[in-house]
């Protein structure tokens, strides 16, 4: 089974896998809330929403992930 997008392309976006584990557990549980908040289903798991994010660039300013948690 392949991993899709490849961890070479997400790394290129994240320094480290550790920061990459971190960066996608707090997307997803952004993305989780704000579905929960509005009442909507997710079409996808959290976790695959916020792997894809990464991988196409939408990353969050450092700042701004620890001010909200």
């Amino acid at each position: 089974m392949m991993l899709e997008p490849a961890m070479k392309d997400l790394l290129a976006r994240v320094p480290s896998r550790y920061e990459l584990v971190n960066v996608v557990a707090c997307k997803a549980r952004r993305i989780a809330r704000e579905a929960e908040m509005a009442g909507e289903p997710l079409a996808e798991k959290p976790v695959s929403i916020a792997i894809q994010a990464v991988a196409d660039g939408e990353l969050e300013d450092r700042n701004e992930e620890t001010e909200e948690a």
